[in-house]
Formats: structure tokens, sequence, C-alpha cells
């Protein structure tokens, strides 16, 4: 086990990240909703409000240039034609590096489609009796500030920006339909 930015990884998720060619860093993401790997309130989720959680963050890398956020839910049982998995909830970006979070229901900042078919925020709704799922809100800092256009999808995005990732981190809710 490795501790970064008060999380811990183990080796098989320090392989994946670093194979990704992202970096681990000490930023390190909170949300007041949630704890990690806690259970998501239901506001947050489509049998609720369907409203984006309140993140908080720190110790960005000095040279970042810009932000985004992304939530996946790895568990769904989804896998596409390009060899993606999971299921897409939330891609945000653009967001200038002097924000130190966000609020509930956060509007504005550059918005990717969610698996739902819609832009934005799409709260965790497993299929009934599918289990726990785990629900991956990741930050990453950028070096650069990419011209990117509203609406990519998370694959077009992480395409487009992994050469500037400088830092990341995850926070990990989880929700479950009964």
């Amino acid at each position: 086990m490795v501790s970064l930015g008060g999380e811990r990884f183990d080796s098989e998720e320090l392989r994946e990240a670093t194979a990704m060619g992202f970096a681990l860093s000490s930023l390190q993401l909170t949300s007041p909703a949630f704890t990690s790997l806690g259970m998501i309130p239901r506001k947050y989720t489509g049998e609720g409000d369907d409203l984006s959680p309140p993140l908080h963050w720190r110790n960005i890398p000095p040279q970042t240039r810009s932000l985004a956020i992304a939530c996946h839910d790895p568990d769904a049982p989804r896998v596409s034609a390009n060899g993606t998995y999971g299921f897409v909830h939330w891609l945000l970006y653009n967001l200038p590096p002097s924000a130190t979070g966000i609020p509930e229901a956060v509007e504005g900042y550059s918005s990717g489609p969610n698996d739902f078919g819609k832009t934005g925020y799409g709260g965790p709704m497993p299929p009934n009796g599918h289990g726990l799922h785990h629900y991956y809100f990741w930050l990453l800092a950028l070096d650069a500030e990419p011209d990117l256009p509203a609406g990519l999808t998370l694959w077009e995005f992480l395409q487009q920006v992994e050469p500037q990732v400088i830092g990341m981190n995850r926070l990990v809710g989880t929700y479950e339909r009964r």
C-alpha cells in the first residue's frame, strides 16, 4: 500500500494510474456530503433530486492552469463498442486553478455528456438488485488551459488532456438501490 494525499492505493491501483500516464499527487478531494467509501445521500442520486454533490479540494500542484472533475461507475454492467467500460455520470472541465471546490448543484464551466444521454451530472442509479456500486469522483489538475469545447465525452476529454495531467486524486462514494 502507498499513501498519497491521505488516500491509500494498493499496488494494482498504482500500476493502473501510472500506466495511464496520470500523475498521482498530494492533491486531496473531499465532500461534506459523504466520506470516502461512504454512502452517497439520496438527494445526489437519480432516485432523489439528482443534484451534483459539493466537492472540496486542496494541495493543488502549483503549476496547475485548469481543473476537471469526472464521476464514473466502474461497477456498471456496460461495455461500449470502443472498449470503454462502466458508466459515466459526469464530466465538468475548464475549472480555474483558483477554485477550491464546487457547490451543490454547480452550474457553469464546460460539461460533457453522461451515459444517461444528457449533458451534466446524472446521479447514481444502479440497476435494481445489482448490489453496491462505487462512484469514483476524480479531480484532475492540468498544467495547461486546453481550448476544449463543451460537449466532449469523458473518453474524448481524457485523450485530449492526458499529457497535461500533473495531479489527480479521487473520492469514492457508494450507492445501492433496494
